[in-house]
C-alpha cells in the first residue's frame, strides 16, 4: 500500500506569516500541507477561502491537501482548482451530489478526497470509493484545531481499509484531527497512511525534528 504521508496542518500556524510558515514546512520531510477551508456554516469556525491558497501557492511547491468544510462544496471546485489546489476533499455531510461533485474535482484536474465527520457512518462512502483518490476519516469533529483524539474512530479506519480491500481500490486513507506521536501509531495499525498534524506539529520552534518525531513512531 501507499507509503506514509505527513501532512502539516496551516489551520495551526500563524496567519499573519503564512509565507514564512510553509517556508518552515518545506524545511521538513513533509509531503502535504493539509488546508482547512471552513465557511462558518458547515462548521462553527471561518478560515480561509481559495484566494488565500492562491496566495500560498507561490511560495510552496508541496502537495496541498485541501480539506473543505463548506455547505455545497461543489460551487467552489474551480476556484480551488485555478488557486493550485492539488488534491480537493469534500464531505458527504455538505452536498445532496456528493458523487457530482467528486467526479467535478476530478475533471477539474485534481485528486479526489471525500470524508465523514465522527457521527457519520462509513456506509454513506460505499457509492463513491470507486471514485476517490483518499478517504479522510475525521478523528474530531471538525472545526476547532487542538482537539482530542477519538480513539473510537478507529474501527472506521479499519472498515475502510477492509472496504478497500476487497475492492481492490488504491485510495489513500487519511486522519485528521489529535495526531501526535502516539496517536499516529494506532491509526497506522488501522490501516491509515496520510496523517495531518496541526498543532502538535506547529507549536514545536523545530518543526523538522518534531515531523521526525511522527515518522520515528510510525517505524516503531
Amino acid at each position: 500500500m501507499s507509503t506514509h504521508k505527513i501532512a502539516p496542518s496551516i489551520l495551526a500556524a500563524d496567519y499573519a506569516n503564512f509565507a514564512t510558515e510553509l517556508k518552515r514546512v518545506e524545511e521538513t520531510d513533509a509531503e502535504y500541507v493539509h488546508i482547512d477551508i471552513m465557511d462558518g456554516q458547515f462548521v462553527p469556525n471561518i478560515s480561509f477561502g481559495a484566494d488565500v491558497v492562491a496566495s500560498m501557492r507561490k511560495h510552496s511547491k508541496l502537495v496541498f491537501d485541501c480539506h473543505l468544510m463548506v455547505v455545497e462544496p461543489e460551487r467552489y471546485v474551480d476556484a480551488f482548482a485555478q488557486a493550485g489546489a492539488d488534491i480537493m476533499t469534500i464531505h458527504v455531510e455538505a452536498t445532496k451530489h456528493i458523487h457530482g461533485a467528486l467526479q467535478k474535482i476530478k475533471a477539474a484536474g485534481m485528486k479526489a478526497g471525500v470524508v465523514i465527520n465522527p457521527g457519520t457512518p462509513v456506509e454513506a462512502l460505499v457509492p463513491v470509493l470507486g471514485l476517490v483518490d483518499q478517504v479522510l476519516i475525521m478523528t474530531v469533529n471538525p472545526g476547532f484545531g487542538g482537539q482530542a483524539f477519538i480513539p473510537e474512530m478507529m474501527a472506521k479506519v479499519e472498515a475502510v481499509t477492509k472496504m478497500r480491500q476487497e475492492a481492490g481500490y488504491d485510495f489513500d486513507i487519511e486522519v485528521d484531527g489529535g495526531i501526535d506521536n502516539t496517536t499516529i501509531k494506532a491509526a497506522a495499525q488501522a490501516g491509515a497512511n496520510v496523517f495531518v498534524a496541526g498543532s502538535y506539529l506547529f507549536k514545536a520552534s523545530d518543526l523538522p525534528a518534531q515531523v521526525q518525531t511522527l515518522r520515528v513512531a510510525l517505524n516503531d
